[in-house]
């Protein structure tokens, strides 16, 4: 069998071969009785026996459509096994009552899931004994509160696999969910994942994808809501393809990004819905491609399983929840294996990106995407929400999120090495203690800029105006301060090894590019108050990059009002001379105008 790195993906078996590589590694993982598996020696805020029993049933997402499509695996045995016996109080490894926020409650998801995708395989071989231990056990969602997010889907798909399998559901618990989930929709394709909370991933890979199965599975029982959620599918795969360069990498922004490969989930799920056959073409490219990316990273540990990380092992990024079989989330893009060889998908040719614009400025989420030269770079205008999840502020609230440069997270605030503050202002009143912006008080999002006002103290605030752009983004910050600070403003992050050197050009004391075969990034200082400074972050503080250079700007202000005016440039692209975008900026401090590029933009704080 070929190797992840040598598979072309291009056909149902190539992709079936990839799922069969993924698996391997965990035939030797079971527990002695199959109820979980045994991974690394790492764990989540829920232990390790919850993490075991996590691991095993995330398989589910991919094993249940690889067996509904007709491919058979030994491993889908030792599942059904292994449910068998965790729903059963009189056994030993019995899973356990499910608690108000269990993460159980999330994985008993992918129970009903097989229920709908694949009955034949993992339910109709049960006793009726076994089937009614399963069912008793997972209707423990229907009493037990969860999160008010897109977990309120997990019952959802939970009672849908019941129906579906014929066995008792709960409509009322159905109906009062998708009626709460409808809260979360913001227009346009869009929802936030809750009321006031972030847009991200999550809502491609979580509630666009349960209400796609739903849509699938319900169409005839509900057909005025299947219909509502494949039309809002259809617009936002439109708008959600923004997130990807041409040759298949999404935009690392956000939370969970260990869950990887799911960032293409969407568009399996889109696929399997069939919400518009027409699309055949382009979405499998989408998908295979993403798919091409992903399968040649390094994202594995010593033993073959998948690490936590991305595009390395990274425990560094993970979330609380995050256990070492929380990656398999990813398997939930696997969903077009249910599709058989005779699918008119299959057969589809694979199609190349779709033209899109090479700026587009998203008005319901406040996100501005730009494209160039394969670099995709998302401008997010900041939320006035702070959770409280791991590294929030670095996952959220940077000034930019590229496909090729990726995000930092800090190690700590007390250094700019361990804070790694890339695409982020960073400040301190002594030195050892670095604050960034977490959340915004007031924002204003416009066509030719974006406005975010921030407190990093309640002594201190800042005015920041980004003018997005590719390979290049102005700016402008406003600091109003009654105390000494200490600013360090950090452009894109470069990966590069340890004690290389690597080339750099100044062109005078207040730009500089740093060079290697990753790319060029860059800084300008526009009012030459400041120093350039190349900080090289703390290891594994990267998503894409173990080891990178920050070019940065410092400065530091005395008590009252100052502006900063910067230039960050980034691109995969090597070139011999400066990067003319770099003198091709100033900034007028009577009217606040910005000259970039030929154009000038007035700054405000309105609209």
């Amino acid at each position: 069998m070929q190797t992840l790195k040598d598979n072309p993906l291009k056909t149902r078996k190539d992709i079936v071969d990839a799922m069969n590589q993924f698996l391997a590694p965990l035939e030797d993982k079971y527990t002695q009785d199959h109820t979980g598996l045994n991974l690394a020696f790492t764990s989540a805020i829920y232990g390790q026996k919850t993490a075991g029993v996590e691991a095993m049933l995330r398989l589910l997402w991919g094993l249940a459509p690889l067996e509904a499509g007709g491919s058979k695996h030994a491993q889908s045995s030792k599942i059904l096994e292994g449910m068998i016996r965790g729903t059963n109080p009189a056994h030993p490894e019995y899973w356990g009552k499910l608690k108000d926020f269990d993460q159980l409650i999330v994985e008993m998801a992918a129970i009903g899931y097989m229920m709908i995708v694949a009955p034949d395989t993992f339910w109709e071989p049960l006793t009726s004994d076994q089937k009614a231990a399963i069912v008793k056990y997972i209707k423990q969602v229907d009493e037990v509160e969860a999160v008010d997010c897109n977990w309120l889907f997990f019952a959802v798909i939970v009672n849908t696999g019941l129906k579906k399998v014929g066995e008792p559901y709960n409509q009322e618990l159905i109906e009062r969910n998708l009626n709460r989930i409808e809260d979360f929709y913001l227009g346009d394709g869009w929802y936030s994942d809750g009321v006031g909370m972030h847009v991200d991933y999550y809502v491609a890979f979580a509630i666009h994808f349960y209400s796609l199965i739903y849509a699938a599975e319900m169409e005839e029982d509900d057909p005025k809501r299947s219909k509502l959620y494949k039309e809002r599918a259809a617009i936002f795969a439109k708008k959600f393809m923004y997130w990807f360069s041409e040759e298949g990498q999404g935009i690392p922004y956000g939370r969970s990004m260990t869950y990887r490969f799911a960032q293409v989930a969407f568009f399996s799920a889109y696929i399997y819905a069939e919400v518009d056959k027409n699309d055949f073409g382009w979405v499998k490219g989408m998908i295979l491609r993403h798919f091409r990316y992903w399968f040649k990273q390094p994202m594995f540990n010593g033993d073959g399983t998948l690490s936590v990380g991305y595009t390395y092992p990274n425990l560094h990024m993970s979330e609380d929840y995050n256990a070492p079989g929380s990656p398999y989330w990813s398997f939930k893009s696997m969903l077009i294996l249910a599709l058989p060889e005779e699918h008119l998908f299959w057969a589809a040719k694979e199609e190349a990106f779709p033209e899109v614009q090479p700026l587009t400025h998203e008005w319901i989420t406040e996100q501005t995407i730009v494209r160039k030269d394969g670099q995709v770079v998302m401008f997010p205008n900041g939320y006035e929400y702070l959770d409280m999840h791991n590294h929030s502020g670095a996952k959220y609230e940077k000034f930019a999120y590229s496909t090729h440069f990726g995000f930092s997270v800090p190690r700590s605030n007390l250094t700019l090495g361990e804070g790694a503050f890339d695409s982020m202002l960073a400040l301190s009143k002594d030195e050892l203690d670095y604050r960034v912006k977490r959340k915004v008080i007031k924002k204003v999002y416009t066509k030719s800029f974006q406005y975010m006002k921030w407190r990093p103290w309640d002594d201190v605030t800042v005015h920041t105006w980004i003018i997005p752009g590719a390979p290049m983004h102005i700016r402008v910050h406003k600091i109003e301060t009654n105390t000494r600070l200490f600013l360090s403003d950090g452009g894109f992050a470069l990966g590069n090894q340890p004690n290389k050197s690597l080339e750099t050009k100044q062109s005078h004391q207040y730009a500089i590019n740093l060079q290697n075969e990753n790319g060029i990034v860059g800084a300008i200082d526009v009012l030459e108050n400041g120093n350039l400074v190349e900080i090289r972050a703390n290891s594994n503080t990267n998503l894409l990059y173990p080891n990178t250079i920050i070019p940065s700007i410092q400065e530091i202000v005395e008590p009252g009002e100052h502006t900063l005016v910067h230039g960050f440039y980034g691109s995969p692209k090597q070139e011999k001379g400066f990067p003319k975008e770099m003198n091709d900026l100033s900034y007028s401090i009577e009217d606040h105008t910005v000259q970039f590029n030929g154009n000038t933009i007035k700054l405000s704080e309105k609209e």
